[in-house]
């Protein structure tokens, strides 16, 4: 179902005229990141397709590339989310070096195909 997904990703992208320059295993990496509970362990605040056992603590992780068009805006949020919200929940995964800022950058091209 994923492979299907990218696939339909990869058409309309094409068709739009933008390029494209992430590849699966890239995605598989930040899927792996998101998903590992000493890494961005996501599924422990965040509902996210095909993810069991989810918390409630965080919107869905849907739909991000339209919710953060900007990517810069999602990877500030990663990276410390209590710089636009002080009383965040979300730890701040690269101020505290949980996640590196590649690790970080992964997990985002993971997200945009949500």
């Amino acid at each position: 179902m994923m492979f299907y997904r990218l696939k339909l990703l990869l058409l309309y992208l094409s068709l739009s005229g933008t390029v494209l320059a992430v590849t699966p295993e890239q995605i598989a990496t930040g899927k792996a990141i998101a998903w590992d509970r000493k890494g961005g362990n996501c599924l422990a605040c965040h509902s996210m397709p095909e993810g069991n056992s989810p918390g409630n603590l965080g919107p869905p992780l849907i739909a991000m590339q339209a919710r953060f068009p900007d990517r810069q805006k999602l990877y500030a949020q990663i990276y410390d989310a209590t710089q636009l919200n002080p009383d965040s929940r979300m730890p701040p995964f690269g101020q505290y070096q949980i996640l590196t800022e590649s690790e970080i950058n992964a997990v985002i091209d993971y997200l945009y195909t949500l």
